[in-house]
Order: C-alpha cells, then sequence, then structure tokens
C-alpha cells in the first residue's frame, strides 16, 4: 500500500499464515498504521542495530550514528528483518523499479540475509530460488563456488549496506559469469554519503556509483532522509532520538550525497 504522497509503502500482514508486523510475534514493530521505514528504524533502535553518539567510520569520519546489522543475531530478528526486505523488494517490483527471479546473497553478511528474504517473499507468496557464493572454491564434493539454486535469470543482490561497493562489483562479476543478469540490488540501509574520507569527498555516493556503473537499481528499507524524518516524530524512541537531529544533519550537509 502505498502513503500517497511519497509512493513509500505501509507494511501489511505478511500474509495469511504468518502473523502481522506489530503482532505479538513481532514485538519490535508498533503498529501497522505507521509507514515501513518508521517500522524499521524502531526495530532497529530496539535492537540496539542503530545507536547515536559519535562514531568513527572507516572512512575516518566522525559519525552520529551507527548501523550495526550484524546485531540482528538472534532467529526472531533475523526472520523480522526479512520481512523487512521482502516488502521492500515487493513494492520496488511494484513500482518498476526491479524485476527478479531469484536472490543471491554475497559472502558473507548477505548469506543469511538472503535466506531469510527468501523465506518471507515464499510467505508472501513470491517463492522464488536463492544461492550464496563461497569465498573460496570447493574442490570436493558438488565443487564450484555457488551454493544452492543455480544462477538463473534476474537476480537480486541483498546485503546489509553498501560502503565502497567492492561486496556489489565481485557479485555482478559471478553473476555475469554464470549467464545471468544482476537486476537490482537491495540493502538494508542507504547512507546517502558521499565518498572519499573526514577531509576530500567524491561528488557521488557508492550507491549512485553502483547505479551508474553497473545500470541497475539499488533499493533501500531506509535512508538517511527517513531517519531524519523519524527524529520529528512523537514516539517514544522518535522523541529520544531527536536529541541527536541536529547532530545527523550537520552529517548530512557536510557529507551528503
Amino acid at each position: 500500500m502505498s502513503d500517497g504522497r511519497s509512493g513509500r509503502s505501509f507494511v501489511g500482514p505478511l500474509s495469511q499464515d504468518a502473523p502481522p508486523i506489530g503482532s505479538a510475534s513481532h514485538p519490535f514493530i508498533p503498529s501497522i498504521m505507521q509507514t515501513i521505514q518508521q517500522q524499521f528504524i524502531e526495530f532497529a533502535l530496539e535492537a540496539n542495530v542503530l545507536r547515536f553518539g559519535e562514531f568513527k567510520t572507516k572512512a575516518g569520519r566522525l559519525s552520529p550514528y551507527f548501523f550495526n546489522a550484524g546485531l540482528f543475531n538472534t532467529g526472531s530478528l533475523l526472520d523480522r528483518l526479512g520481512a523487512f526486505y521482502a516488502q521492500t523488494l515487493l513494492a520496488a517490483r511494484d513500482a518498476g523499479k526491479i524485476e527478479f527471479d531469484m536472490i543471491f546473497g554475497p559472502a558473507y553478511k548477505g548469506i543469511p540475509l538472503a535466506a531469510s528474504v527468501a523465506m518471507n517473499l515464499s510467505r508472501l507468496g513470491c517463492d522464488v530460488p536463492w544461492a550464496f557464493n563461497r569465498k573460496e572454491a570447493k574442490d570436493h564434493g558438488e565443487g564450484g563456488t555457488i551454493v544452492g539454486s543455480p544462477l538463473e535469470g534476474r537476480i537480486v543482490i541483498v546485503d546489509d549496506v553498501i560502503s565502497a561497493g567492492t561486496s556489489v562489483r565481485e557479485s555482478v562479476r559471478i553473476i555475469e559469469a554464470a549467464g545471468a543478469h544482476p537486476s537490482g540490488v537491495l540493502i538494508a540501509l542507504d547512507r546517502m554519503e558521499k565518498g572519499g574520507n573526514a577531509v576530500e569527498t567524491t561528488p557521488t555516493s557508492a550507491v549512485q556509483d553502483v547505479e551508474t556503473t553497473f545500470g541497475i537499481n539499488v533499493v533501500s528499507i531506509i535512508n538517511l532522509k527517513d531517519l531524519l524524518a523519524f527524529m520529528d516524530g512523537t514516539t517514544e524512541k522518535a522523541v529520544a532520538a531527536s536529541a541527536y537531529r541536529d547532530a545527523v544533519a550537520a552529517y548530512r550537509a557536510r557529507y551528503g550525497a
């Protein structure tokens, strides 16, 4: 469902058999009447995946927020995370942004993400194959570097974030080498941040570079604009996060792409 203004989607029930997001089986998410972005931010804060303070990034910048998807580290958290990914992917398909026949999770973080996304898509009536790659080729048993379904058709790459784009480039190479077509990238957070370091910046972000280089869309559950909008909200967590809004806005003004 769309909010009729921004084109962003609301989260609805997962399926007739799965509990709706916001039910007792999904206790971290407060209401199905919130947008999927608001719900996801609340979920990430509850799981301590999203934190505010002062954090040094790999680029040497001091960021007022930190997102660590590795802390979605229980079965229930990973399942709920996959539900957000699946809802976002289907909304992107309905909007004509991504067409897909299967899911690919690049080693290592992308592996559990792809599995959870595939399972949640199945609950929503979209049962598609999935696969992942090994870092090192196996020379016994089935051999090779691909585990799961053979790479065929239009393939969505699933990851947590795009920092330098290295994982996406390697995934595209693997998919194309198999004769398949990389059709898009699905991530949790788009930081909307220029490349470079604390002093020098590039004109574009890593996400923009991926889209330009490979001619595919990158779709995220949330981006930095969503986070800033959330901080203007009235929920308990939004009010608490609003203490860092000026710092996040200043960071966006300095490094935003």
